[in-house]
């Protein structure tokens, strides 16, 4: 009989389960490639911030395997252009460090429009950071997007 390790919560694991979304906590360290049994590649999700022109600051949350279209994302957010936020300038702008960055918390703080590759609706569900390096969360991807005001968008480099 296994037993499974308890893990702290998250911020992030709080707010869904006071919202009651289900979700599962996971311990996946995506920057480092170290994966669980349970968890394909193509269901982890990046959450890029990135400044536009006209609106400030965009999220845009793609598959880690991917590359982003900043011109697809210019567009759909009503953008001539948006660009990464600098690295230096991440923490102060969404709350988290490089690697940590998720919608769910994003959007506790901030009001940033927010946009989702529309693979992660195909697929179902999705793995999105959980706010901390390390930990993730598993989660309905339409759920997700109707927590956070998210829109689903062709996102990626073709």
């Amino acid at each position: 009989m296994s037993k499974k390790k308890k893990i702290k919560k998250t911020l992030v694991d709080q707010i869904l389960d006071k919202a009651g979304i289900a979700h599962d906590s996971l311990e996946i360290n995506a920057l480092e490639g170290k994966l669980l049994d349970d968890v394909a590649e193509h269901q982890i999700y990046k959450t890029l911030a990135l400044t536009g022109d006209k609106t400030g600051p965009v999220i845009g949350i793609v598959p880690i395997t991917e590359h982003l279209s900043e011109k697809a994302l210019a567009k759909i957010s009503g953008n001539k252009k948006v660009s990464m936020i600098p690295q230096k300038d991440l923490e102060k702008t969404t709350g988290y460090v490089h690697g940590a960055n998720n919608p769910v918390g994003i959007r506790q703080k901030h009001a940033f429009p927010i946009y989702i590759d529309q693979s992660a609706l195909e697929l179902g569900q999705m793995i999105v950071s959980a706010g901390e390096i390390g930990r993730s969360i598993r989660i309905d991807s339409q759920a997700l997007a109707d927590f956070v005001g998210a829109s689903f968008a062709d996102l990626t480099v073709k």
